[in-house]
């Protein structure tokens, strides 16, 4: 069972609708406890989705305020004409996209039946209602908690399970160690879903920003992490352990050191290009089995080569702070 806590976004609900039916309720507003719903249904979990939702349900109310009027003051205040109403106005938001506004706006609605009389008194009283309600989930949402250390612990652990997993690929080729069970696979695929979800978050927060570098690094991850799945297989069931495998093994083992945040991806592409003459050079294979070995390590190197293209043009994050200032900015 997971343990009782209250979250930055249930506590701007509870503020803000306090607030919202405070003020509805200072200035004299009817129905002023409508404002607390209308502050609580705004709270959203970035800025720029509080300002679609804002915007959508604005639009919605005014729409339903004008088809009230028509069919209320037009046929008359019953409840099968809001019924009507209401097969009307529903089509009408899923043809405009803004369908989530549907509650709020029947809230708006559902006043103007009650009231059974469309006056212009009524009308500022909704508009009122609106304006605090709208007004305040808006204002909470303005702030938003920095996010960034956040970014960086999944970035560090990103890290250190790459830097794991080719760890453990440098072991079975030096000496065909077989124990690995693949956990860091596993982890890291979770890790980077939590890591991307937060990233874009983060995107949605900053309303004149659409480029976010955590998003992209973690998304270059990855895209890495596909080619490391991909190729993987390949290398676990090498035939026989040839001595290419020491070149390759020795590669991944000055690479896995300096799995960091920016960018030298073509200085390690340049070593693997070193790599593969060296590999050019040594004695072909006598037997079938060492002939499939060196082509599996041969894919690999290819693979790691597109591995490493991933991050060509990426310019790297800004240097971490404080205690994440340890960390080199060396990445591959």
């Amino acid at each position: 069972m997971k343990g009782f806590s209250i979250g930055y976004r249930t506590l701007k609900t509870a503020i803000g609708a306090a607030i919202s039916i405070g003020l509805a309720e200072y200035f004299g507003l009817d129905f002023f406890t409508s404002a607390g719903i209308l502050t609580i249904l705004s709270i959203q979990t970035t800025k720029r989705k509080s300002l679609h939702e804002v915007y959508t349900r604005v639009l919605a109310s005014i729409i339903g305020m004008m088809m009230a009027f028509l069919f209320f003051e037009g046929v008359a205040y019953h409840p099968i004409v809001l019924g009507c109403m209401i097969l009307v106005f529903l089509p009408v938001l899923v043809m405009l996209k803004i369908t989530p506004a549907f509650v709020s706006s029947v809230v708006i609605i559902l006043h103007i039946f009650h009231t059974g009389n469309f006056t212009t008194g009524l009308l500022m009283n909704e508009l009122s209602l609106m304006l605090i309600g709208f007004g305040t989930g808006l204002a909470l949402n303005i702030y938003m908690p920095d996010i960034k250390h956040r970014l960086e612990k999944y970035r560090i652990r990103i890290e250190e399970l790459y830097t794991a997993i080719f760890v453990e690929i440098e072991k079975y080729l030096r000496n065909g160690d077989t124990s690995w069970d693949g956990k860091e696979l596993v982890e890291a695929v979770e890790v980077l879903n939590r890591a991307k979800s937060l990233a874009f978050q983060d995107v949605e927060n900053h309303l004149t920003r659409r480029e976010n570098l955590y998003y992209m690094y973690f998304d270059i991850r990855e895209q890495q992490l596909e080619i490391i799945e991909r190729v993987l297989p390949k290398i676990t069931d090498l035939p026989v352990i040839v001595d290419q495998a020491e070149l390759v093994a020795d590669f991944l083992a000055d690479m896995s050191q300096n799995i960091n945040s920016g960018n030298t991806a073509n200085k390690y592409r340049e070593k693997l290009g070193v790599v593969k003459a060296e590999f050019a050079k040594l004695p072909l294979p006598t037997t079938h089995e060492a002939f499939v070995a060196m082509a599996s390590l041969y894919q690999f190197i290819e693979e790691m080569d597109l591995y490493l293209a991933k991050k060509r043009d990426f310019k790297g994050l800004s240097p971490s702070r404080k205690h994440f200032k340890k960390k080199s900015n060396a990445e591959n």
